[in-house]
């Protein structure tokens, strides 16, 4: 029987451990929180533009993939309730090696969040005639100026800030947020559809699939993936939840299903209140998509121009409200890596208060690196949404492994039909790595290469012993599933921008069958690389006893 997990009254006073002081409603809204953002605003328009009406399709099955998805990470998150669970789960079943892939996979897509967020909320700031003339925040090419960079910067310094002063004050100033970042959508919901809704719409311009299943599944990496995301922000605050066992899983399952119903009604909406004479010549440019997203101007045209305002307001509240979340579990990751000593052991070090600093600290370098020009909104939507899906197919082939060789840990939420929903969903977020495009697979895999470097030399120069075993051998699995992916994404059909160096050769539906067989050999293979059952269970138990003692503290 594994050790219950030690209540916040019982830990002693200024011990310097993560304080359990978040609720059910606070996990949620995190989780809910992180799923709308900067994605709303344009996710429906790039959807449409992609598939037509069928962008509904995208919709519905990419909430399908990451429903399975979700209900892996709630049994996960339930059972392992740790800080950067993401990182922690694989590690407890593969090894240090596996951990740190999974781990610095999701801190490169959860770091990269936040100053995508805070730009996108002064590039909509930027439209306001005022902002524009008094602040000149970007440049023509949409990059920031300097001044642009200075607001950037103290919009960072007050994430930062209240992540640094604890996990309540996040979590409280988080749910108020979200509260309004929910409101919103469902108000511009129901006003579109009551005022402005014309059926013929979905059958206009070329039917209801002008671009049939290929328009489908390539607008899940513009947009619709993106939005959904984040349903697992609360697991990476689960050594801070008040009742893990009975929180997390509820929070992640109640977080997804109103984003879902949310962003479904929003695409509904969206096609509904288009003017059908723009869809005369087809779906290539349904609407321009205006200064604050395709919805401020929907609502003009449907005489709700008091509704524009609003959004004006939203268009800078979701992003920010959503970069403000992901400071704070990025930093739970990066603690993560620290903690296990996969990268510098500071980052796993607490505050008296219970804080991460160090971790937060670095995201608050990074977002700030992060500001130097990019390429648009659209293509780092592309890039997050498949380093995502690589951090996510992590934890089906955790889940299956974890119940082989600790099945007497004690499960609050049990996903149902484990041994048909967990390769499910490996299959799922590897299908949803080749729709992002051969050009973006490849860039992550060699972040990740990049990453492995860097762990090679924190294992080099630490004179600490290691917090876990490397266990090359059961992280074999891993280099042939990136490069058979990479390899899978050179031969297929899908790239984010024309002329990307894939060849096109795998017939339609012919390569779908061949990454679902392709995840299938590896999930499989994955599982019976897992570590013995005593070095699961050992490495579990190291946990616990970690969230049972003393930490380090960070004293200085």
């Amino acid at each position: 029987m594994a050790t219950p997990v030690e209540s916040p009254q019982s830990a002693p006073p200024g011990g310097g451990k993560f304080k359990r002081s978040v609720g059910f409603y606070g996990l949620m809204f995190i989780s809910l929180g992180s799923i709308i953002g900067s994605g709303w605003l344009l996710g429906a328009l790039n959807a449409a533009k992609s598939a037509g009406p069928a962008s509904l399709l995208s919709w519905v099955l990419a909430a399908a993939m990451l429903a399975v998805l979700a209900l892996i990470h709630a049994e996960l998150g339930a059972a392992y309730p740790v800080a950067g669970g993401t990182a922690r789960f694989p590690a407890f079943a593969f090894g240090a090696v596996a951990g740190f892939t999974a781990g610095w996979t999701a801190w490169l897509q959860a770091v990269a969040i936040a100053p995508i967020e805070v730009e996108a909320s002064l590039a909509y700031l930027d439209n306001i005639s005022w902002v524009k003339d008094n602040l000149n925040l970007l440049k023509e090419n949409g990059s920031l100026t300097f001044s642009g960079f200075c607001w950037a910067t103290l919009l960072m310094i007050l994430f930062t800030t209240i992540n640094i002063v604890g996990v309540k004050l996040l979590s409280e100033s988080n749910s108020v947020t979200v509260i309004w970042k929910t409101a919103v959508p469902v108000l511009t919901i129901i006003l579109l559809l009551t005022l402005s809704f014309h059926s013929s719409n979905f059958h206009a311009g070329g039917g209801f699939a002008p671009f049939g299943a290929h328009g489908v599944f390539a607008a899940l990496p513009l947009g619709v993936v993106f939005a959904l995301q984040g349903f697992e922000q609360c697991i990476q605050l689960g050594g801070e939840a008040k009742n893990p066992q009975k929180d997390i899983s509820r929070a992640v399952i109640a977080a997804m299903i109103i984003g879902t119903v949310i962003y479904i009604g929003l695409e509904i909406a969206f096609v509904g209140s288009l003017d059908p004479a723009n869809l005369i010549h087809g779906w290539g440019n349904p609407i321009a998509k205006g200064d604050f997203g395709p919805y401020a101007t929907l609502a003009v045209a449907a005489g709700a121009g008091w509704l524009s305002y609003v959004l004006y307001a939203d268009a800078f509240v979701s992003p920010a409200g959503t970069g403000l979340v992901y400071v704070g579990t990025s930093a739970r990751l990066s603690y993560a890596l620290g903690k296990e000593k996969l990268l510098s052991p500071k980052l796993g070090k607490l505050t008296l208060r219970g804080v991460p600093i160090w971790s937060i600290l670095l995201a608050f370098v990074v977002g700030e690196i992060a500001f130097l020009p990019f390429p648009s909104w659209q293509q780092l939507v592309g890039v997050v949404t498949s380093a995502t899906a690589t951090m996510y197919a992590f934890a089906p082939i955790s889940l299956a492994a974890l119940r082989k060789r600790d099945p007497g840990r004690p499960r609050p939420y049990k996903l149902p039909a484990p041994k048909l929903m967990a390769p499910v969903g490996f299959a799922s977020a590897n299908l949803i790595m080749y729709w992002a495009g051969f050009d973006i697979t490849w860039k992550i895999v060699v972040a990740i290469i990049v990453g492995f470097v860097l762990f090679e030399i924190t294992q080099a120069v630490s004179k600490s012993e290691r917090a876990l075993e490397m266990e090359w051998r059961s992280a074999w699995w891993i280099g042939p599933w990136l490069i058979g992916t990479v390899v899978i994404g050179y031969l297929g059909r899908y790239s984010s921008v024309p002329n990307a160096g894939n060849k096109s050769i795998l017939p339609e539906w012919i390569d779908l069958a061949v990454v679902i067989a392709f995840s299938l050999v590896i999930f499989y293979w994955a599982v019976s690389l897992a570590m013995t059952t005593d070095k699961v269970q050992a490495a579990v138990a190291r946990e616990e006893d970690e969230i049972a003692v003393e930490p380090d503290i960070l004293t200085a």
